[in-house]
């Protein structure tokens, strides 16, 4: 892992990518707790809020892939986040007014401008690594996401304590700031800026778009592990919409609602911890087992966990088994962003990634919109626990059934090559 330090590309895309994960979980936790914390009888608000950050990809998947594919990826990232520094000046001109309304539409304003940065960035650090390194970066990810979810929260929580939704939302902006010019000031190979040769604006038509689009969902058809790998993320989307709000539910509206903003931020902390935890026995795991073992028994493990979990009444108890969830997600995590540089070409990264975000980001819409309408009136805190049980048992269950086989013609196929 040393290595990719050594690699000065590489170093400025990863601070890059951290100082953009700052402001965004600093900015969208504080304005969840604003929400909870002003319309405490509304709670269909922070899930409607969490809804603003993932519906924009359904609007814009189209062409974000031929965007970062046609164009240079460098310019893409770094003024995705320079647009987005612009929109939160905006979101704090409307927060100060208190015009809700405009609020959530800067949200999903700025959250569609975010759909570019992806998989722009992530041509960029597939261009700038070797193939054996994709796993390691997997895991440096991985543990970063542990140290947000750490510390995440928590840094929500206490921006909106010490200096309001105002002092949130401006940490947000400089931490953009901060990203685009790290992005900048990169020197990347011209193949990962350039996969497809340079082109310009006027030659993009919209015939070329749709051709660009059908070229990427017919290179994920040809490719079955791939296609199959990808089948699972919808249910994954689906986890990731009732996390995003259960950590403060669970607490606001069942566990400890006079404290809920220390034991959610908890909550984030022991399930980063975790991560951190997994992220290190990783590398063991998967070298003893395999990936596709790994993969499975992470999330069949984790389903087991959540059905408990959705039973708990005790805080302390809960939280043990949060780290310990994890603990186990982490390997089965860094299996799958280690494993998709892998198998997909780097001329057709942004196509394909344009395509997975959206999948997931169905389920993570879905989610959102029937908690906002279902909790609490029809369902409970327990059944959102199920929920993400239910789900990841589904796919540990489909990925037993449909990967094993896939792997071994792959590895046929590679060693006949």
């Amino acid at each position: 892992m040393i290595t990719l330090f050594r690699n000065p590309a590489f170093n400025k895309l990863f601070m890059a990518s951290i100082a953009s994960q700052l402001g965004t979980v600093i900015g969208n936790m504080a304005f969840a707790y604003y929400l909870v914390d002003r319309f405490a009888s509304r709670p269909s608000l922070a899930s409607t809020a969490e809804l603003m950050y993932s519906v924009p990809t359904l609007a814009v998947f189209w062409i974000v892939g031929v965007v970062a594919d046609r164009f240079d990826r460098k310019f893409i990232a770094a003024y995705s986040d320079w647009i987005r520094t612009m929109l939160t000046f905006v979101l704090l001109v409307c927060v100060h007014s208190d015009w809700l309304f405009l609020c959530f539409l800067v949200l999903f304003l700025r959250s569609a401008i975010a759909r570019f940065f992806g998989p722009a960035e992530m041509g960029l650090v597939q261009g700038c690594l070797a193939q054996e390194q994709y796993v390691q970066a997997a895991g440096l990810n991985q543990i970063v996401s542990a140290l947000f979810m750490l510390f995440g929260l928590s840094l929500g929580a206490a921006a909106y304590h010490w200096l309001g939704i105002e002092g949130a939302i401006l940490i947000d902006a400089i931490s953009f700031i901060v990203s685009g010019l790290l992005i900048a000031w990169g020197r990347y190979p011209e193949a990962s800026r350039f996969p497809n040769g340079k082109s310009r604006v006027r030659d993009i038509s919209t015939s070329l778009i749709w051709k660009d689009f059908a070229q990427g969902i017919q290179y994920i058809y040809r490719d079955k592990l791939l296609l199959n790998l990808i089948h699972g993320f919808f249910f994954f989307g689906i986890v990731n919409g009732v996390f995003a709000v259960l950590p403060i539910f669970v607490m606001k509206y069942k566990l400890s609602p006079e404290n809920y903003l220390l034991y959610s931020s908890l909550i984030m902390i022991f399930l980063g911890i975790g991560f951190l935890i997994g992220s290190m026995i990783a590398p063991v795991l998967i070298k003893k087992s395999s990936k596709t073992n790994v993969m499975i028994a992470g999330f069949f493990l984790a389903s087991l966990l959540a059905f408990t979990i959705g039973s708990i009444s005790s805080i302390y108890a809960y939280l043990g088994l949060i780290l310990l969830t994890g603990v186990i997600l982490a390997p089965a995590n860094i299996v799958i962003g280690g494993w998709m540089p892998e198998l997909v070409a780097p001329q057709f990264m942004g196509k394909v990634n344009a395509l997975t975000d959206p999948v997931m980001m169905l389920g993570h819409s879905l989610a959102l919109g029937f908690v906002a309408l279902a909790f609490p009136t029809w369902i409970s805190i327990a059944w959102l626990h199920y929920i993400l049980a239910i789900c990841m048992l589904g796919v540990s269950i489909y990925y037993f059934v449909v990967l094993p086989p896939l792997v071994r013609n792959q590895a046929k196929t590679t060693q006949t090559a």
